[in-house]
């Protein structure tokens, strides 16, 4: 049996967590087109026929302008850590600048090193081909496989690589288990989703969503949560509740789907809107709110 620990890095948006969750069949880390959508290590724990295989989501890699920016680069330096794979995940084109720093730190690691070029759906297969040779030049890949996370296009391909280079091993999660994350940190993030899907451009980056309440209850198949969007200025509160409260009102509707998909269980969500100014500057709140 093998098993082992695979991080997947890159810049935002080249779809670290789309192709995670079309490895694992089910949606466990959240998507959008927004920049730096993913703020924590997530651990995705896929159960093949070889064994045991191990995903960790990380945060797009970028130079970080607050305190919640170094955290999420923090959380990328430890991916790093104890690994047997690294996935570095790239779009098509020439490489750039930020690239290069990403190929630095898969330099440090001394571990296989796994070039995947995602989106060749979207290009010709010549412009893959000259991805794969620019940046051929610039580190010496252990394999280079081009893929479609959002269709699925090489996707086992890509897991038959993984495993080629995973060591033989115990499983180090139960085989029913899917993710390192509760629950609570899982329906926190689907409501985020959402928000960034509904909202204006610019406040999706300064919001947070934390659990104030879930419960299961005992007479019926139900979940309660309560949960509150936080944003970081007061004129963005308005924004949030939209015209007689429509805007979170849809934010909540699509969220309660997606809660009800995961959970399996009809879901009662409530919604709030908070106000905490810079709070991914501070410290305590980046703490709190981060997760």
């Amino acid at each position: 049996m093998k098993s082992g620990f695979i991080s997947v890095i890159g810049r935002p948006n080249v779809g670290k967590s789309t192709l995670l969750n079309q490895i694992m069949g089910e949606k466990l880390t959240i998507t959008s087109n927004k920049p730096q959508t993913t703020r924590n290590r997530i651990q995705c724990i896929y159960n093949g026929e070889q064994g045991q295989a191990v995903f960790i989501d990380t945060p797009g890699i970028h130079k970080p302008n607050h305190v919640l920016g170094s955290r999420m680069m923090k959380e990328v330096e430890e991916s790093l850590s104890g690994i047997d794979l690294l996935l570095v995940l790239i779009e098509p084109g020439t490489p750039r600048q930020e690239d290069q720093e990403i190929l630095r730190r898969a330099q440090k690691t001394r571990v296989p090193v796994v070039l995947v070029i995602n989106k060749i759906d979207s290009v010709s297969p010549e412009k893959t081909v000259q991805t794969a040779r620019s940046y051929g030049e610039l580190f010496s890949f252990a394999e280079i496989v081009p893929i479609s996370a959002y269709n699925g296009t090489n996707v086992d391909e890509l897991i038959r690589v993984v495993y080629q280079y995973l060591p033989e091993g115990p499983a180090y999660f139960p085989k029913d288990m899917v993710t390192d994350q509760p629950e609570r940190f899982l329906i926190a993030e689907f409501i985020r989703e959402k928000a960034l899907y509904v909202l204006d451009k610019e406040i999706p980056h300064g919001i947070a969503v934390m659990i104030d309440q879930f419960t299961e209850r005992t007479d019926r198949e139900l979940i309660d949560v309560h949960a509150t969007i936080v944003c970081e200025k007061a004129s963005h509160k308005p924004i949030i509740l939209g015209k007689q409260g429509r805007t979170i009102k849809e934010i909540g509707s699509q969220a309660r789907r997606e809660i009800e998909r995961f959970m399996g269980v009809q879901t009662n969500l409530k919604l709030w809107v908070k106000v905490k100014e810079n709070w991914r500057d501070s410290e305590m709140y980046v703490t709190n709110y981060s997760r």
